[in-house]
């Protein structure tokens, strides 16, 4: 496997973070700022750069690389395989009627089962629902294949997000990335490092994302006076308090993370389905915590494995970059130094994070977690 990685600020040259190399048909990811995505000129430049290349991109809500995280800027990763064949599907929400479920059940029955051992998702991040997305994902894989990813972001501005595949990135797209080949191996985990707290709550009226009612009340009014003086700093200030939800439809509780609140409605906009009669509890964390849950992930991504990762894939929550603020580098540094200088590190931060829990087969979507797929060949 060869790796080469270039960034690019804004206004800026692309500069080589590894030593520059000819690589033979590569995959070639392409994550940043939505901006910058967005100008004409980005997909012929990257082209040019790798004129043989399968050219993903997406936006985010910050580009990871070894102990860096930037908000303006983009960053390739383009790598060339020795023994592994990968194939790339894409799907458009917004051509499927909005169907969330539907759109990924169409994404992953398009790739052949046979020698599949990964699949990487890249997704819009604006409209799409991520639980019902994972649903229909699951349901078109019989072998229980690992799928791992996450949703694009556009920093904490939440207008829109953009992706593509071999052309200018644009809304509603989403990439799936197929892994083939006996040498090729992934391992993954996941951590959070919240801390429930508070009373719970029951859900007593939900719809898909939308949260109507907690314990009978308005979700949104108790929501507003949990957070006191914060509330006027809604929905931003919600990233910070996300919602842990007991469901009876899962074994393990997960984070949802508050997207947009409606005053209209009394209501809340999740980035994911939040079941009836699920209980809920107000989630809270610091920058040590998250650093911790970061190296907790790396080392249980790490133990799994037969041989050294040469890729981590690094998909991260922006609730818990809004949480680090300016040490938000501390959870790359802690996932480095557990899988060692040796392996190159490509990540974003995400609207939401797409992997099983540990020990599970099925994908689901997760918010405010860090999401580690160790790969090599």
């Amino acid at each position: 496997m060869k790796i080469v990685q270039l960034k690019k600020h804004k206004d800026a040259a692309w500069e080589y973070l590894s030593p520059k190399q000819t690589l033979i048909k590569p995959l070639v990811l392409v994550l940043g700022n939505r901006f910058m995505l967005e100008e004409a000129s980005v997909f012929d430049e990257v082209k040019t750069l790798f004129p043989d290349g399968d050219i993903v991109l997406g936006s985010t809500s910050g580009d990871i690389t070894s102990n860096r995280v930037d908000d303006d800027s983009i960053t390739i990763t383009a790598v060339e395989f020795e023994k592994t064949e990968f194939l790339i599907k894409t799907s458009n929400v917004l051509s499927s009627d909005l169907d969330s479920y539907k759109t990924g059940v169409n994404l992953l029955e398009q790739f052949p089962e046979d020698g599949l051992k990964y699949v990487f998702v890249l997704s819009e991040g604006s409209f799409i629902n991520g639980s019902e997305l994972t649903k229909g994902m699951n349901a078109s894989v019989q072998n229980n294949i690992l799928i791992t990813g996450g949703l694009c972001g556009d920093a904490a501005r939440f207008e829109k997000t953009v992706a593509g595949y071999n052309e200018n990135p644009k809304p509603g797209e989403i990439i799936a990335i197929g892994f083939y080949g006996e040498s090729f191996e992934a391992s993954f985990s996941i951590h959070g490092g919240w801390t429930p707290f508070g009373p719970e709550r029951v859900v007593t009226k939900s719809e898909s994302n939308v949260l109507y009612e907690l314990d009978n009340q308005p979700a949104l009014d108790l929501y507003k006076k949990y957070l006191g003086e914060k509330s006027n700093e809604l929905p931003a200030a919600a990233l910070l308090y996300p919602l842990n939800v007991k469901s009876t439809e899962e074994q393990q509780s997960f984070v949802r993370t508050i997207l947009n609140i409606n005053e209209e409605d009394n209501t809340m906009i999740l980035a994911g389905d939040i079941p009836e009669n699920s209980k809920v509890q107000l989630m809270m964390t610091n920058v040590d915590n998250i650093a911790n849950a970061s190296e907790r992930a790396a080392i249980q991504a790490l133990e799994s494995r037969s041989n050294k990762p040469q890729l981590a894939l690094l998909v991260s929550c922006i609730g818990r970059k809004l949480v680090l603020d300016q040490r938000v580098e501390e959870e790359i540094e802690e996932v480095v130094a557990v899988v060692g200088d040796n392996t190159t590190i490509c990540g974003f931060y995400s609207y939401g994070e797409i992997a099983p829990f540990h020990g599970e087969n099925n994908c689901q979507l997760h918010n405010q977690t860090m999401t580690i797929t160790l790969i090599s060949e």
